[in-house]
């Protein structure tokens, strides 16, 4: 039986459904001696900003149980430096190669977008509304309704790419979010970005990362991560991309049953390199011992 493992997603064909999270798969290249990057559903780059940054100070990693807690602080070469130096490699690959951008205020998300508009090769963009907004006393983006409509709909305003807003877990009704997200004209949901915690240094009585608190990924949070996107599947019409503590292939089948149409993996790349290439030949072979041919047959199918 031929599988058919292709999706839709807001305009936007993947060949499956498997993507990488950005920020734990580099820029894609570091990861080529280690799997064929053209299985891949779509790479999604380390996040970019109009001007490169350095990141926090170390120590900025920390291992948890079961997960792991980053603040790196969003590095990166920034949008020109990877248009320049980054993406002609990326071009040779046959998977959809997706920009993640983020700003400090909602003119720079406008900037990066208008400039990731004329660069080819470019699929779509993902909109990590989880920074400070300085103009606004530090709030988040994405934990105002308001604010989260409004880089939403200015991105939308200025890309002809299709828009994937990745949602924070670090509010008290998701849902609420991803509503308005929806209404501001974004084309896809991603989530769950990480969630806020901090680990303290016992003997020294300080916490173990120089930024005090950082995000919580790994297998820790899938539960947490889950729930929402069911929620946000059963609050919205638009697409949603699954992402949190995925580590294998049944942990992405079950955001699949729950209505996903694809997912992303982060953490586990950390663990093994190789460890996309290994969800879909097991989502695969999962296919076939059930008797599943079209991977859009099992989305959505929770019976409650």
């Amino acid at each position: 039986m031929k599988l058919k493992m292709g999706v839709d997603i807001g305009g936007l064909t993947l060949k499956n459904p498997v993507m990488t999270a950005s920020g734990t798969f580099g820029y894609g290249e570091e990861y080529s001696d280690y799997l064929d990057l053209n299985r891949l559903g779509a790479i999604i780059v380390k996040g970019l900003s109009l001007e490169p940054r350095d990141g926090n100070q170390p120590p900025r990693i920390i291992e948890t149980a079961s997960g792991m807690l980053n603040a790196v602080g969003l590095q990166n070469v920034g949008v020109r430096a990877f248009i320049d130096d980054k993406l002609p490699w990326l071009r040779g690959i046959d998977s959809a190669i997706i920009a993640n951008i983020f700003g400090e205020t909602i003119e720079d998300y406008v900037k990066v977008a208008e400039i990731l508009n004329d660069a080819e090769g470019v699929a779509a963009l993902e909109v990590n509304i989880s920074c400070p907004n300085v103009k606004r006393g530090g709030i988040t983006f994405g934990s105002d309704p308001a604010l989260a409509g409004e880089v939403t709909r200015a991105v939308k305003d200025v890309s002809h790419l299709p828009v994937i807003v990745k949602l924070t877990p670090n509010v008290t009704d998701i849902t609420q979010i991803a509503r308005v997200v929806e209404a501001a004209g974004a084309d896809v949901l991603s989530l769950i970005n990480t969630i806020t915690g901090m680990s303290v240094d016992i003997e020294k009585r300080v916490p173990h990362l120089e930024n005090v608190t950082g995000g919580l990924s790994g297998p820790a949070i899938k539960p947490v991560a889950l729930r929402m996107v069911w929620e946000v599947v059963n609050a919205v019409s638009i697409p949603v991309i699954g992402v949190g503590g995925i580590m294998n292939a049944r942990d992405a089948l079950e955001f699949l049953i729950v209505g996903a149409k694809a997912v992303q993996v982060g953490t586990a790349n950390f663990l093994n390199p190789g460890v996309t290439a290994d969800i879909i030949d097991d989502m695969e072979k999962y296919m076939s011992e059930k008797g599943i041919g079209d991977i859009n047959d099992l989305i959505g199918t929770l019976k409650i």
